[in-house]
């Protein structure tokens, strides 16, 4: 017999799995021996009240074994000899293009900027020690895209666009976690996410396909109003995968490389290059809103004890505590993004002459610190201007200026939060986890009244409804403006081809039709849905 449960635990039975099979024998008045598998399908904290319950929704295998795999497996048949697709970018978007269009029977061409997910990492790490960035490897370029070095947080709301569990299967497949299928708010850690990555490329590879490394686009082919192809140029040597399990060195040199096929533009939201090619071409694209402001640090024990009511914070059985805050101050969202507790703060700069900061954190999110982005709404029509880079011009403004109070280094501006609140300098620093350092500065002074005034008003709002929250114990760390794309390159709704060229599917993230790893994903079978049907007709 099978049956499904809802239960309500104390932490120290849900994380017993002896406990656990106990407690469901005993409330449901059946022999534990005969228990012979418990399954949890869905689990979440309930943290509203001084006493904190898990909620669990559990499957449990009576006098029989389960049948099926945790996780549903897909088929990637061999595409080795199939009219080929070429996909731009190795971020979440492109490559769950590149496996759906496997599944179709059709031969991805993935080219990506930046390097593999394991050379990458050793200019993530120079960035910190030597306060300089590689354009082309960095924690926004490589494989695995932004979000292969931000935590790997998986919880999106875009469950009307697509299957959020064929998503999170793939991952499973691929060598996460099967936890990521029951948790409320699943994530995969920047320790286990890279391996996930290097396992989809060689699902690729090992089907047929291709990726080629530091394989940067410069323009797309076209014959009339049809994309056919792309032109590349490669900083030798290039990781050009061809076997499953070899990436192969070719001689030093800049080599220019044409591939054709029609066209899946899935570049990630940092890819400022692409934007202006896009717009100087005449491609159809449009300023989009995005969202900035700071990222915010607390010690990881004081967010536990106010989040779990408790001065002993998460004790032995729950994890780093979590939080959200959103409101609306002068008709502009303010609200946390992209909570890591137990982690820490990352420089994301994809360039000379930026500051931009990220958060991450490993599987186990067991670090001192937890922080978040706290952001305000910035709608295309706040800024001034007509054109479809405006947006993006604010953009590259602020960090600039972020750039400059960092003393032209990738030392951080930072503030401790209640003096920005009432507009005073901090005139020292608590430590942080951010790498290449901090200086004091009034980001309260500098920044743009627009943000500074609402983040302020916000932080009121948010130490309001959390006692402890707003305190000098925290820091601001500025500045944080790559949350999505501030271009959103324009396609059909139902066809998702650009508006005017046939062959080109505008992906993801950077094309401004996601927000996140699971969103980007979707959106990447989506397009290679839509670039099958071309293909067909």
């Amino acid at each position: 017999m099978v049956s499904e449960y809802q239960i309500r635990v104390a932490p120290h039975v849900a994380a017993s799995e002896q406990a656990l099979r106990q407690y469901v024998a005993e409330e449901y008045g059946f022999d534990v021996r005969t228990l012979t598998a418990l399954r949890i399908l869905r689990r979440s904290i309930d943290a509203r009240q001084r006493t904190i319950y898990v909620n669990l929704k559990v499957r449990a295998y009576i006098n029989e074994m389960p049948r099926e795999d945790e996780y549903q497996r897909t088929e990637y048949p061999d595409v080795s000899k199939s009219p080929q697709v070429v996909v731009v970018g190795a971020g979440p978007g492109g490559l769950f293009a590149a496996l759906r269009l496997i599944e179709l029977g059709l031969r991805p061409i993935v080219v990506e900027r930046g390097k593999d997910v394991h050379e990458r990492k050793k200019d993530l790490a120079r960035i910190g020690k030597t306060q300089q960035v590689d354009p082309e490897s960095n924690y926004c370029f490589g494989e695995g895209g932004a979000g292969a070095y931000s935590d790997g947080k998986l919880y999106t709301r875009s469950k009307k666009r697509g299957s959020v569990e064929k998503i999170l299967n793939v991952f499973c497949q691929h060598g996460a976690s099967t936890r990521i299928l029951a948790d409320t708010h699943p994530h995969i850690g920047t320790d286990k996410l890279p391996r996930v990555i290097e396992n989809m490329r060689q699902t690729i590879v090992g089907c047929g396909g291709e990726v080629h490394f530091q394989t940067r686009m410069t323009r797309l082919l076209t014959e009339g109003n049809r994309v056919v192809g792309i032109e590349t140029v490669s900083q030798q040597p290039s990781s050009v995968v061809q076997q499953p399990s070899s990436v192969v060195q070719q001689p030093s040199s800049v080599r220019e490389q044409t591939f054709l096929g029609p066209v899946i533009l899935a570049t990630g939201h940092s890819a400022r290059d692409v934007y202006r090619y896009l717009s100087a071409s005449g491609v159809e694209l449009e300023a989009k809103g995005i969202a900035v402001g700071v990222r915010l640090e607390h010690p990881a024990e004081l967010i536990d004890q106010i989040q779990y009511h408790s001065r002993q914070g998460r004790g032995r059985y729950l994890p780093a505590a979590e939080y959200s805050f959103v409101t609306q101050v002068e008709g502009r969202g303010v609200y946390s993004f992209c909570m890591c507790p137990g982690g820490f703060v990352i420089p994301a700069a994809t360039g000379p002459e930026q500051i931009v900061v990220n958060g991450m954190s490993p599987s186990g999110r067991g670090g001192q610190w937890s922080n978040s982005g706290m952001v305000v709404e910035l709608r295309a029509e706040d800024v001034e201007g007509d054109d479809a880079l405006r947006v993006l011009r604010f953009q590259e403004q602020l960090e600039r200026d972020c750039w400059l109070a960092g003393n032209h280094r990738q030392t951080a501006p930072a503030q401790r939060m209640a003096d920005f609140v009432n507009g005073r300098l901090s005139y020292d620093l608590p430590r942080s986890s951010y790498a290449p350092g901090l200086i004091s500065s009034p980001l309260h002074f500098w920044m743009p009244q627009s943000i500074s005034h609402r983040l302020q008003e916000g932080f009121r709002q948010f130490g309001r409804q959390s006692h402890g929250f707003l305190t000098n114990e925290a820091l601001m760390i500025g500045v944080e403006t790559r949350t999505s794309s501030p271009v959103r390159i324009l396609r059909d709704p139902s066809s998702l081809m650009h508006v005017r060229l046939e062959g080109l599917f505008p992906c993801g993230e950077g094309a401004g039709y996601a927000g996140g790893i699971v969103s980007a994903g979707i959106d990447g079978e989506r397009c290679a849905d839509q670039c099958a049907a071309y293909l067909r007709q």
